[in-house]
């Protein structure tokens, strides 16, 4: 008989798992916030630092009694294993152990189900859970339908795994029909987007980065924000103003992290699609963090995965309120155009330098230009204002504006092909009526 599984508590045994010579070592505390993240309460640790692998447990048979005595020594529900477990493994140590095991995949599918909100999101997340328990049915079921021989005791034809196995089939099905609907949807938006000619920024990084309090502080939007892991899943999508460069609609994406379980990435190729085909990926990474280069490595290892490793990245080193005496600063890389930013965004620091930054990345580097546009040209004037690019404006004596800009050159490029004319100095006549504009404010000179 197979083990009945309890009802799920939060009393926790975490076992770290590094095997040697495989260079993939356990890293304790992401994995501690894994699990507190999910809402486990941790009561004890159990290290295992094997040479090989034991194909019925993972881990040898002393590490396997300690395990076990804590177990019972603490009074655990659930033992939580930093490594992926085979479907027999699983069922070898619930049966051992007498409680729960749940591996990392497991662990991170379970928090991926309590912060699905939306349609999309949980559809996502059950495609993810369903891949992952079909090949873990056995472990649970302890009433087979058995075949069996004489008048009156034949089965079903078909064990109830069976049955369970091609409903959980039916269902993937059912739920990979609907993702193929959303994934039409945000093509025909991102098409949208295309024809509207709003370039697309992605924020991507690993999770507990800040970039949903980043997404907030620039769109103004109020976007559930937690000191976890994974606090929010769903994608989000805004326009906002970037300054000296016009409107842009920003993507907050999912977090990454190590080691990304290949069933959460298929279930949520429709949302990485958005990071795989913005203008620009801004990439936000906790410089308080003492692995943030090996995040960023982890992060640029899924970003390869699907297919956004040639997208410009904009490197942007948040919460630098964590360290004393550091200040925003902006750097440029070989090509001239910005690479690096330090900012905080709880704090509201240093986001001028990331406007700026973003500007001359999706338009190149910024320039100042006097430009003249003809009176009938008031639309092009409009767009002008409205992208940020003023910073004053005469009138000449035949209507026409003179405009002092700030723009990416190849805006400015661009007006000079639709009539806008370079003008050196404005030379204006000082007459009683000649008006001069900065900003909003308008005075007679």
């Amino acid at each position: 008989m197979f083990f009945e599984r309890p009802e799920s508590t939060d009393v926790s045994v975490l076992v770290h798992v590094n095997l040697r010579n495989d260079g993939r070592e356990s890293c304790e505390h992401e994995f501690d916030e894994l699990a507190r993240s999910a809402g486990a309460v941790k009561v004890a640790d159990v290290r295992s630092g094997n040479s090989t692998i034991s194909p019925s447990f993972l881990i040898g048979k002393g590490k396997l009694e300690e395990i076990h005595a804590a177990v019972k020594n603490h009074g655990a529900d659930l033992v939580l294993f930093s490594r992926e477990l085979t479907p027999a493994q699983e069922r070898n140590l619930e049966k051992f152990l007498g409680c729960r095991v749940l591996d990392r995949t497991g662990l991170i599918l379970d928090i991926f189900a309590q912060r699905a909100r939306s349609h999309e999101g949980k559809l996502q997340v059950e495609l993810a859970q369903l891949q992952h328990l079909i090949s873990r049915l056995k472990r649970g079921w302890s009433h087979l339908d058995r075949q069996k021989g004489g008048i009156g005791l034949r089965g079903a034809g078909e064990k109830q795994l069976e049955l369970d196995q091609r409903m959980i089939r039916a269902r993937i099905k059912s739920i990979n029909k609907n993702l193929t609907k959303v994934r039409r949807q945000r093509e025909q938006g991102r098409r949208s987007r295309s024809r509207s000619e709003l370039p697309t920024i992605s924020l991507v990084g690993y999770t507990n980065a800040g970039k949903s309090t980043l997404f907030n502080r620039l769109t103004l939007e109020s976007s559930y924000v937690a000191d976890k892991l994974f606090a929010t899943l769903d994608s989000t999508l805004r326009k906002f103003e970037v300054n000296n460069f016009g409107k842009v609609v920003l993507a907050d994406t999912v977090g990454f992290i190590r080691h990304l379980p290949h069933t959460l990435v298929d279930a949520f190729r429709a949302t990485l699609e958005e990071v795989a085909s913005a203008n620009l990926l801004i990439h936000v990474v906790d410089y308080a963090d003492d692995a943030k280069f090996d995040r960023i490595v982890d992060v640029n290892e899924v970003l390869a995965e699907i297919g956004a490793e040639s997208i410009p990245q904009l490197v942007v080193f948040n919460k630098i309120d964590k360290l004393d005496k550091f200040s925003p600063k902006l750097s440029y890389g070989e090509n001239g155009l910005p690479e690096k930013v330090w900012i905080s965004a709880h704090e509201n620091l240093g986001i001028e330098f990331l406007h700026k930054a973003i500007a001359e990345n999706l338009g190149g580097s910024l320039v100042s230009k006097t430009v003249r546009i003809a009176a009938s040209m008031a639309r092009l004037r409009s767009e002008l204002y409205s992208k940020g690019y003023v910073e004053s404006e005469q009138v000449d004596e035949t209507g026409g504006s003179l405009l002092r800009l700030c723009l990416p050159r190849n805006e400015l490029d661009r007006l000079i092909r639709i009539g806008a004319k370079i003008v050196a100095k404005p030379a204006l006549e000082a007459t009683q009526d000649k008006r001069w504009t900065t900003g909003a404010e308008t005075r007679i000179a």
